[in-house]
């Protein structure tokens, strides 16, 4: 088998087709070294964390970060101030069961799971692949084409394998973008209060209208060291015109757009979040415009999708590596029968994840709308209102932080 794509579906993908006793997997991953500034911060729900402990995918000493509450917040009323540390005026204290992870952490754990006999190909840009219902091939960059039983594409949101496999599905812009960053807790000592104003359980989300701005702590490179991580929606700036899958990635902003980012903060976000913000070097800040992209299915022939390749969910769900070793765990799983055939693993897999991906995706949306272009006037919000408000945005779906493994059904 081979897996396009090495990052963290490409890795869960990977040991899952080790697992089920392929002779050869090939991870073939366009990236010439370590991909630890592939990401910065993202969170698993304790839940599925364990889930996926138990089921063999991820370690139980996984280097994560712990949180428990989820603190929404927005600028004070004019004349009353954000309080005396300036984190503004509080609206809910939300229970928030999660882990957070540094990316390229949570992919290294990955891929020391791997199976050995794994081999990774870093630097191999597939330019094309194809088959039938016998056999699938890649195609690399310098023209060089290699058959396999199975090709999985784990390849992102511009996915070479998703084009193959339903040419018609393509990322569709939400109209607003994130900002993002992260960087070591140690600079939050430059701001008033320091990184004593901001416990180290609690996930902020600092409102205003027309977005917001969620930020957490996760672990750094270093065991014992924590990095700030921070994703602020917002609208498009004037000068981005996503009329195409892009960003912007970390170290290329001008001064000028890193200064609309530090006025966008000082002007929407209590003092102390804005310093949070402003504080990111600008080797570590980028801007990521907000997709979605649902495929109407996830094989064809013996080509298979998994990953942002299948499903792009906007970041508001707190799931997407959840969905990514979901993706694979359900191709393990759907392999696993010894009297099984390739259409039928194919039919399985695909039946199972479309559904979940169709699910995730539409509540990615809802949660958009409710919380960035149509939220409401958090200014007449409080706590039971605030509870009320995020209830009516669940409400048909299980979906928040990902689905319970093993789900096979879409809810009602």
């Amino acid at each position: 088998m081979a897996v396009v794509g090495g990052s963290i579906a490409g890795s869960a993908f990977a040991g899952a087709a080790a697992r089920l006793g392929a002779e050869r997997v090939v991870v073939l991953e366009r990236s010439p070294g370590r991909l630890e500034d592939r990401g910065v911060g993202l969170c698993t729900h304790n839940d599925r964390f364990d889930e996926l402990v138990r089921a063999g995918h991820l370690a139980a000493d996984t280097r994560r970060h712990r949180l428990t509450v989820r603190r929404w917040v927005t600028r004070g009323p004019a004349g009353e101030g954000d309080g005396p540390d300036g984190r503004g005026r509080l609206l809910w204290d939300q229970p928030f069961p999660f882990h957070s992870h540094h990316w390229a952490v949570l992919w290294q754990a990955l891929r020391e799971r791997t199976p050995a006999r794994v081999e990774y190909r870093p630097g191999t840009t597939v330019t094309a692949v194809g088959g039938d219902d016998r056999a699938a091939w890649t195609e690399d960059a310098d023209g060089g084409r290699e058959t396999y039983d199975l090709v999985i594409g784990t390849d992102g949101y511009r996915s070479v394998v998703r084009a193959a496999v339903c040419p018609q599905a393509a990322p569709e812009y939400a109209g607003y973008v994130c900002w993002r960053g992260s960087y070591d807790t140690a600079l939050l000592d430059e701001l008033p209060g320091g990184a004593a104003a901001w416990p180290e359980q609690e996930c902020v989300t600092a409102c205003y209208r027309g977005g917001q701005v969620v930020i957490y702590r996760i672990p750094g490179l270093e065991p014992g060291r924590t990095q700030v991580n921070w994703v602020f929606y917002a609208p498009t700036p004037a000068w981005l015109h996503p009329d195409g899958a892009t960003s912007v990635p970390a170290g290329a902003l001008t001064d000028g757009r890193l200064d609309e980012l530090q006025q966008l903060a000082e002007r929407h976000l209590p003092p102390y979040w804005a310093g949070v913000v402003t504080l990111t070097p600008r080797e570590r800040t980028l801007l990521q415009p907000v997709y979605d992209l649902v495929a109407p299915h996830r094989t064809a022939g013996r080509l298979l999708i998994g990953g942002d390749a299948a499903t792009v969910v906007r970041p508001h769900n707190t799931s997407g590596a959840v969905k990514a070793l979901q993706d694979a765990h359900a191709f393990e799983w759907a392999g696993a029968d010894p009297a099984g055939s390739w259409p039928a693993l194919l039919a399985a897999y695909d039946r199972e994840r479309s559904a979940a991906g169709r699910e995730l995706v539409d509540l990615g949306r809802t949660l958009g709308r409710a919380q960035v272009t149509e939220a409401p006037d958090w200014s007449g919000m409080d706590a039971p209102a605030m509870a009320a408000w995020w209830q009516h945005q669940l409400t048909g779906s299980g979906g928040f932080g990902g689905h319970a493994l093993g789900r096979t059904e879409p809810s009602a």
